[in-house]
């Protein structure tokens, strides 16, 4: 994996507002903020992409996301808010190391905005979709 700004970050070489940190996990301010309180959360160990995340820095994200995303609300006032993690430069990742998007959505021009072009879900290729990825992860006939 090729250094990026965040493994510079979490080294101190560069400044950021931290607003929690541990042993696995480091959450700051976004310097482009898409509004007030955007928060970066991301692991210490290097992955490019969620897939590429080691378990225990994963649990370790999943433990404090909910309590950051807590802080934000506190802190802004902005009860709404979206969370967002892309993975590869197809998804629109720029920093190709795993990261957390926490970002409040305090009006309609603040925040993010998405499109969301939704189609529909054939039952019998669903079920052979859900088949093949629960195989995938060791559960064949996960799916109902």
């Amino acid at each position: 994996m090729s250094e990026t700004i965040f493994a510079k970050i979490i080294r101190r070489e560069i400044p950021c507002h931290r607003v929690y940190e541990d042993d696995l996990v480091l959450a700051f301010l976004d310097i482009n903020p898409l509004s007030p309180g955007h928060t970066l959360v991301i692991p210490k160990r290097a992955a490019a992409t969620l897939d590429e995340l080691d378990d225990e820095s994963a649990a370790a994200i999943g433990k404090i996301l909910p309590r950051l995303c807590r802080a934000v609300i506190a802190a802004t006032g902005t009860k709404t808010y979206n969370v967002l993690q892309n993975n590869g430069a197809g998804a629109h990742q720029a920093v190709f190391h795993v990261h957390f998007h926490i970002i409040p959505k305090p009006s309609p021009k603040q925040g993010l905005g998405i499109g969301w072009p939704m189609t529909s879900l054939d039952h019998t290729e669903g079920a052979k979709l859900a088949n093949a990825i629960a195989l995938h992860i060791g559960q064949a006939g996960a799916s109902a």
